[in-house]
């Protein structure tokens, strides 16, 4: 599993490295700044969480937790929802995909208290 969320983890580093490149030279001038900031909300959260992702699948080197793992996919869920809402109503303007962003935010919510429970099972908090 720590494999597997070392991949995902390195490609969504990647593609937001890449997407926030597009974001500051394809999109500036392209876009409002609401849309824009839109875009480039999507692009930090995806960071954020292919950095948390990282990190979780070298602790799932050393333990193993269906907690921790539950909180990589529900952070990669949230990733795709969240972003992804985030990217498509920035590039074409169509309104239906903000009420998915919410939902992408709750995954992401839930995969941090997974991971919460997980370390505590783990005896990370005495």
């Amino acid at each position: 599993m720590s494999q597997l969320f070392l991949i995902i983890a390195a490609v969504l580093g990647g593609s937001a490295v890449m997407l926030g490149a597009f974001a500051a030279h394809g999109l500036k001038s392209r876009l409002s700044d609401t849309l824009l900031s839109a875009f480039e909300t999507g692009v930090s959260y995806q960071f954020y969480h292919a950095l948390a992702l990282f990190i979780l699948a070298l602790w799932l080197k050393q333990s193993h937790s269906v907690w921790l793992i539950a909180s990589g996919y529900l952070w990669l869920a949230g990733v795709i929802l969240f972003s992804g809402s985030l990217y498509a109503l920035a590039l074409t303007g169509v309104k239906w995909f903000g009420p998915i962003t919410p939902l992408g935010g709750l995954l992401f919510i839930v995969g941090w208290i997974s991971l919460l429970v997980g370390a505590i099972k783990l005896g990370a908090v005495s």
